[in-house]
């Protein structure tokens, strides 16, 4: 620079981003083990560092702390949901959404359901309806499909396409066995299996071979049209060319058999529960989900009733909470494919995305705490507080 010059502003500078310490009384990382007076370091959308509160006031002098009361959990995953607005406390979900529905902005996967009733129906006008939902879906988060069909030609034909594009699958073991999606070549990593039904020890064993994980959706609904036909299905021919207008397409259950093959009724709620416990002991990856009943019972209380039901039942329950509590985040991480690299999900630690939730909750064992279903103080996504619904 010329003597006597001044420098002059640099154009095109962005201010730093800083950073913000949220610290509570209680951290839950779900990675690490629960810290008394912890805190979780955050610039922008991702976690710097989670430890003491004291070490990271020493570390990251000039953060902006947010203290919170009660309890810094990482944010709850519903693996199998509707849209609509999310549950307080959860921050990525899995969805089976209308092409045109309106999303609320959540993270997580976007799913396309294929509900052709026939091979002949999916060659016409199905495969073409499905990849023309797939592109026009503008979602955060991943996309992925759910195929709902009866045909295991057509099952096969999509699991062949989720592989080719690299697309996360929804299967439904209530329409599709274990068996039978593993023939078709649907069950692995990408894949997560929603079940309202027990499932049988081979079963569980060969979802656990395939690294399939297991979601939890006791009488789950999805939105959808009718079997094959209707106009929120991807496999019928309006699929690509009509509107859907959010709120306007009729619902059935996943988990259950397919509309108009005379459903079943559900299994026993103890039955249910004694298949998740198996599933936990077992080793297999579990997950949460809430289903459409906005009514219904949350996340918290779905781990809660499995709880209550291995004491009631005099079942091993060393350690259970906690593994509870890791179905409701990590284990959702997992089924969403999220739960590695940069940005993960489902945990709090350096690199992981900035994605947790406060609970009005305090006692000596943290993860008891949590399910006894306190109330829920805020929601943080990407960094972000969720502002509270009225």
């Amino acid at each position: 620079m010329p003597p006597g010059k001044r420098a002059g502003p640099v154009i095109g500078r962005r201010a730093p981003v800083p950073v913000v310490l949220h610290s509570a009384p209680l951290v839950l990382p779900i990675a690490t083990a629960p810290l008394r007076d912890g805190g979780v370091a955050v610039r922008g959308d991702r976690v710097l560092q989670v430890g003491s509160r004291a070490d990271l006031l020493a570390s990251f002098p000039a953060a902006q702390e947010r203290r919170w009361p009660g309890m810094i959990v990482a944010g709850l995953v519903d693996a199998c949901s509707a849209p609509g607005p999310p549950a307080p406390g959860v921050t990525a979900r899995a969805e089976i959404v209308t092409p045109r529905a309106e999303h609320p902005g959540l993270p997580g996967v976007s799913y396309v359901e294929v509900s052709c009733a026939s091979e002949e129906e999916w060659e016409r006008t199905g495969r073409d309806a499905v990849i023309t939902a797939i592109r026009e879906l503008d979602r955060p988060g991943g996309v992925g499909v759910a195929p709902l069909t009866p045909d295991p030609q057509v099952l096969e034909d999509v699991a062949v396409l989720a592989r080719t594009f690299g697309l996360r699958l929804l299967a439904d073991l209530g329409r599709h066995s274990p068996a039978a999606l593993d023939e078709a070549g649907a069950l692995g990593p990408h894949c997560h299996a929603a079940r309202a039904r027990p499932l049988d020890p081979g079963e569980r064993k060969l979802l656990r071979l395939r690294g399939t994980p297991v979601t939890v959706c006791p009488a789950p609904e999805i939105v959808t049209g009718s079997a094959g036909s209707g106009p929120g299905s991807a496999g019928s021919e309006a699929a690509g060319s009509r509107p859907v207008e959010s709120g306007t397409v009729e619902s059935r259950p996943v988990g259950s058999e397919a509309a108009g093959s005379g459903s079943a009724d559900p299994a026993p709620g103890g039955e249910l529960l004694d298949d998740v416990l198996a599933l936990l002991d077992e080793g297999n990856a579990v997950a949460f989900g809430t289903g459409l009943a906005p009514a219904g019972p949350g996340l918290l209380a779905r781990a809660r009733e499995v709880r209550e039901r291995a004491r009631a039942s005099g079942a091993r329950t060393r350690g259970l909470d906690r593994r509870l509590v890791e179905a409701l985040t990590l284990g959702g991480a997992r089924a969403l494919g999220a739960d590695g690299g940069t940005g993960r999900i489902g945990s709090l630690a350096r690199g992981s995305r900035a994605d947790f939730a406060v609970f009005d909750a305090r006692g000596r064992y943290p993860y008891a705490a949590l399910l006894a279903c306190p109330p829920c103080l805020a929601t943080v996504v990407g960094g972000r507080t969720v502002p509270r619904r009225p």
